[in-house]
This record gives structure tokens, sequence and C-alpha cells, in this order.
């Protein structure tokens, strides 16, 4: 045995580094079980338990970290008897990661895995579920801030991928099977549907997630609740806010503001860009069968579609025409501009955000206007 030691935080918890993995004890030394999980055999020269991590020193100058060690130092009769269990959460930091400022490296490069980046949800179930698992976030006021289900829907790669597929990070669905689970909670609201995702040139290999569409949380409290079979488990989070982040709160509640507005436009628009797409193609298998009056009243329908909705393309800088696709364009920019920094908005983005609520208000009201002069008198409905 190379070094031993005791979790202050739980007395009768024993670790032990040997010539081939490291091995825990729950009973004072009386019973040992491997620790390795994805850690190859090697010797293990010394071990220290840094916050609420196991780090580890191997024979060779490498190092190997366990993230997240709250399982173990909970993990007694009373949870092994539960149906479920949620266990405490750690404080999450919300911290924005440094990496590469370009492509990734290749796959087969050796290279380390990084920490979870998000807010770390540990539970335990004694057996499968029998229905839907899910996790809710709420904010101290009790509003919903982001739902997860097992019986949410897995998101497919896009077919028409345009950049490798072994940068993106593949789906971490909750789980609904017995044993212990983990589950990480990005502190952003829910993506904005049906938004095309749009992934950095800041890549990780097999680890890149999309480009957010929605805002960070507010550093607070928060509570997690997980429901399993019609049970709830409830435990409190704190998501604290970058330690190297000296902006005052005040200045962070009016980024989190502006974005909101921006964030509740998308949410707006985007539902009207698909019934827009929808009605065109109605509009389209239609017209292949019309003649007379009927062929020109769908043709003006299409034509007033048309140029409401606008061309679609790649994102790019600068003032966007005013219609659906240009105006989601602005916003979608405008909230990245709103979150790439920790800071108030400047002068500008905040002068400009109203505005572009009046661009949404104004296509709204185009499109409800299309719906009833074009639209329903053909019967169309997206």
């Amino acid at each position: 045995m190379n070094a031993a030691r005791a979790d202050p935080k739980r007395n009768s918890w024993l670790l032990a580094a040997t010539e081939r993995a490291v091995y825990v004890s729950f009973d004072d030394g009386d019973r040992w079980q491997s620790l390795r999980l994805n850690m190859p055999a090697t010797s293990i020269r010394d071990l220290t338990i840094k916050d609420n991590d196991l780090a580890v020193a191997t024979h060779g100058r490498g190092f190997w970290i366990l993230d997240d060690i709250t399982p173990l130092r909970r993990l007694d009769d009373k949870v092994l008897s539960s149906n479920a269990f949620l266990f405490a959460p750690e404080p999450a930091l919300r911290v924005r990661w440094d990496t590469n400022t370009d492509t990734p490296l290749p796959p087969d490069t050796p290279a380390g895995q990084n920490p979870p980046d998000g807010a770390i949800f540990n539970y335990y179930l004694k057996s499968a579920a029998n229905g839907p698992v899910t996790l809710e976030i709420m904010d101290s006021t009790g509003n919903l801030v982001r739902r997860y289900s097992t019986s949410d829907p897995v998101v497919q790669l896009d077919p028409d991928l345009e950049i490798p597929a072994y940068w993106i990070r593949p789906p971490h669905p909750l789980a609904s099977n017995a044993g212990f689970h983990r589950f990480v909670w990005d502190m952003h609201y829910p993506r904005v549907p049906g938004i095309k995702p749009d992934y950095p040139i800041a890549a990780v290999p097999w680890n890149t997630a999309p480009a957010p569409t929605s805002p960070w949380t507010m550093p607070g409290k928060y509570t997690a609740v997980l429901t399993v079979d019609g049970q709830k488990y409830t435990q409190s989070l704190t998501v604290q806010m970058d330690p190297r982040v000296k902006t005052p709160v005040a200045d962070l509640q009016k980024q989190f503001d502006f974005s909101q507005h921006v964030y509740q436009d998308l949410l707006a628009l985007q539902p009207v860009i698909e019934k827009v797409a929808a009605a065109r193609t109605q509009l389209k298998s239609m017209r292949e069968k019309a003649s007379g009056a009927d062929a020109a009243k769908i043709d003006a329908a299409s034509k007033e579609l048309e140029s409401l909705e606008g061309g679609e393309g790649r994102r790019r800088r600068g003032p966007q025409p005013e219609n659906l696709s240009g105006v989601r364009t602005s916003l979608l920019e405008m909230l990245t501009t709103l979150q790439e920094v920790d800071a108030a908005p400047t002068s500008q983005a905040a002068a400009a955000v109203p505005k572009l609520h009046e661009s949404v208000a104004s296509l709204l009201e185009q499109w409800h206007e299309a719906e009833t002069k074009h639209l329903a008198p053909l019967d169309v409905r997206p």
C-alpha cells in the first residue's frame, strides 16, 4: 500500500492507494472495494482530497481527479435502503471555461478530460423507475428555470453537419435504471426550440456543446426536485459566481434582465418562423393544383409570406433586414453580445434591445394580418 487517507468529512470512510488502483472502505477498513472506474491499472503514489474532489498522483507524473465525491461521502444504509435518493449538490460555480481558441486537437492526440461544466446532481435509484424520472430546478421565488425528463426526445445528430462529428458532445440524458447516476445542468435556461445548433470553433473533441440560445442563470439560491414514481426528492442548490469576476450583483442583474428580454422575444418569434415555413409548404402544394382566381390568391399569399420570412442564412455581424429571419439573427447576435462577458450591458446594447422588441412586435402583427387576410380564406392552417 502506497498511501492511505481518511476523509475529514466522513470518519468511517477510508481510501487506500496501491500499485494497481485506489480502493475505498466504508467500514473502517474491514472490507475494501475498487474505486478505479475508467482509470488504468497503474501505481498510485499519493492521494488527497481537495474540497469535494479526490486527486491521485500516479507513477510517471500523472494526475487523475474524481470530480465531486458527494455520493461517497454521503453513502450509508439510509441511502441504500431508499427507493430513490437525491444527494445534496455542492455549490456550482458559474465559470467560463478556458478552452482552445481554434479548432481542436485531433481525436487521437492524448489529452485529459475536462471536469463537468455545470451544476452536478447525483442521485440513486434502488430499482428501475416505473415511469419517467424528472429533474426540475426552481429559482428562489419558485419559478421553474429548467426541467429535464427521461421522456425527453434524444437530440439526433444533424445529417448536414458542417463540422467533424467527433467535436460534438454526445447527449447525456437523465437515467431511470437502477444504480447511481450523475446529471449536469449547464446553468442556462432552456434552449430556444427549433433553432439549428451552432457549434463554436473553440471546440473540445467529443465534448463541444452548441452555442447557447438562452441566458445564464443568476448567482443565487435554487431548489432541485427529483421526481421518481410520483415521489419528490428535494435539495437546495447554490449557484456562485466565478470568484475572479468582480462585477457587482446589480450589474449582473442588468445583464440578466436585458438578456431575458431578448430570450423572450426569441421564444415568441421562433414558432412564427416555423408556422410561416409550414404555410409556404402548404401553399406550394396547393398551387400545383390551382388555376384562375384561386391561383392568384395563392400567389399573393406566397409572396406575402416570402417577404415576411426572409432568407435563411448563416449568422453574420451587422444590420439585418426587417423580416423574421433577419430579426432572429439580430436577436441571437444581441444575446451573444450581452452574454459573452460578465458585465452590465453597454449603453448601445441597452438602447438596441427595445428597438429589437419593437421589430418583433411588428413582425408578429404582420403575421397575424397575413393569417387573417391571406391564409384563412384559403383554409391554410400551419
